[in-house]
C-alpha cells in the first residue's frame, strides 16, 4: 500500500514538473496579442424591406486581463478597425461600414494541473460604428449595447505564456439609416474566433 502510494506521489510531481506553470493568481495581469475572425450571423434583418446580409472580416486583437481574485479576471478586448460590406436582397450593394468592439468581461478561469486551461466569461459591449458608405446616399449605422459571451482554452507554452483559443459571441442590434430615414435594423449577432499569444505578468 505505501508504495502504490509513494509511486501515485511520484508520478504526480513528474506530471506537474513536465507542465509549465501559468498560475493565475490575484494581482496577476495578462496582456495577449493575436487574430481575431468576425462573423456575423447569416440572417441579419430587414433594411428597407430588403433582407440585409453583412459580411466577415479577420483583423488584430488585443486583451488586457486583470485578475481581481485568484481565476478570476476583469479584461478588456481591443482590435483594429473590422470592416464590413452590406448587401441587399442578395445583390444590391448597399455600403460598407467599420466598427470597433471594445468590451469589458469578467472571466474564471478553472484551474487545472495540465498544461490546459480553459476559462468561461460574460461581459459587455459597445460597438462603435463609423466611416458609412453607400452608393445609395447618406448611410448611417448606430452605436451598440449589448451582451457578449465566451468560452476559451490556453495552451501554456512557459511559465508566462500561452497559447490562446477562444470563440466570443456579441448580441450586437443597430438602427440603420439612409438619407435621414429610418430603413430597419441591422441583426448582425457575430461570432468572434481568436488564435492569440497571451502573456502573464
Amino acid at each position: 500500500m505505501t508504495s502504490k502510494l509513494a509511486i501515485l506521489t511520484l508520478s504526480t510531481a513528474l506530471a506537474a514538473v513536465s507542465a509549465p506553470a501559468f498560475a493565475q493568481s490575484q494581482g496577476d495581469w495578462t496582456v495577449g496579442v493575436g487574430i481575431g475572425y468576425l462573423d456575423p450571423k447569416s440572417d441579419n434583418g430587414s433594411l428597407a424591406g430588403f433582407s440585409a446580409d453583412v459580411d466577415s472580416d479577420t483583423r488584430p486583437i488585443f486583451t488586457a486581463e486583470y485578475f481581481i481574485r485568484d481565476n478570476l479576471g476583469i479584461e478588456l478586448l481591443a482590435a483594429t478597425p473590422f470592416s464590413h460590406d452590406i448587401t441587399l436582397g442578395g445583390s444590391v450593394d448597399a455600403g460598407s461600414v467599420k466598427h470597433l468592439p471594445p468590451t469589458l468581461s469578467l472571466n474564471y478561469h478553472f484551474a487545472t494541473n495540465s498544461a490546459w486551461k480553459p476559462y468561461v466569461g460574460a461581459g459587455l459591449n459597445y460597438t462603435v460604428f463609423f466611416d458609412e458608405e453607400s452608393p445609395l446616399g447618406d448611410l448611417k449605422v448606430d452605436d451598440s449595447f449589448g451582451v457578449s459571451l465566451q468560452a476559451g482554452l490556453d495552451y501554456m507554452v512557459t511559465d508566462k505564456g500561452a497559447v490562446r483559443l477562444n470563440v466570443r459571441w456579441f448580441d450586437i442590434d443597430s438602427d440603420v439609416t439612409l438619407n435621414g430615414a429610418d430603413i430597419g435594423k441591422a441583426e448582425i449577432d457575430p461570432w468572434l474566433v481568436g488564435v492569440s499569444y497571451v502573456h502573464r505578468f
